[in-house]
């Protein structure tokens, strides 16, 4: 298990944020883990939206910008299956220490780890102007 756990934290890189001694525990799993996770995993979530957004958006490319980003949160925090998805395209990262951190603090950190998905994929918005699969 070492060398898994060992593999995936310098696969992911470096912390990213900052983090002091006031920094809750939630807060610096979120700058140790999930960022460095959210940023190795955006071409894959870039291209899930993309497939989302065919399949069940099929007028998404003719919106407007203000009606893509209301989409965009709409998808990852209303839609179940996708959103399981998500946070699997996540979880498959965790080193089984900081899997067990999550489990016990699960419903917090998935509301920080969605809204950083949702705001990531926001400002990336111009990548969904033009449909390409």
């Amino acid at each position: 298990m070492d060398k898994r756990d060992n593999f995936l934290k310098e696969f992911r890189g470096a912390t990213i944020g900052s983090i002091s001694s006031q920094s809750s525990t939630e807060e610096m799993f979120q700058n140790e883990v999930l960022r460095p996770i959210l940023k190795l995993q955006n071409d894959l979530f870039v291209a899930s939206f993309k497939n989302y957004s065919a399949k069940y958006k099929s007028d998404f490319y003719s919106q407007t910008t203000e009606k893509k980003l209301s989409t965009i949160e709409n998808a990852v925090q209303k839609d179940i299956k996708y959103r399981n998805a998500l946070k699997g395209m996540v979880i498959g990262l965790f080193t089984a220490e900081e899997y067990v951190f999550y489990i016990n603090n699960s419903s917090n950190l998935n509301k920080r780890m969605m809204n950083m998905l949702i705001e990531r994929l926001k400002s990336q918005v111009q990548l969904f102007e033009v449909e390409t699969l």
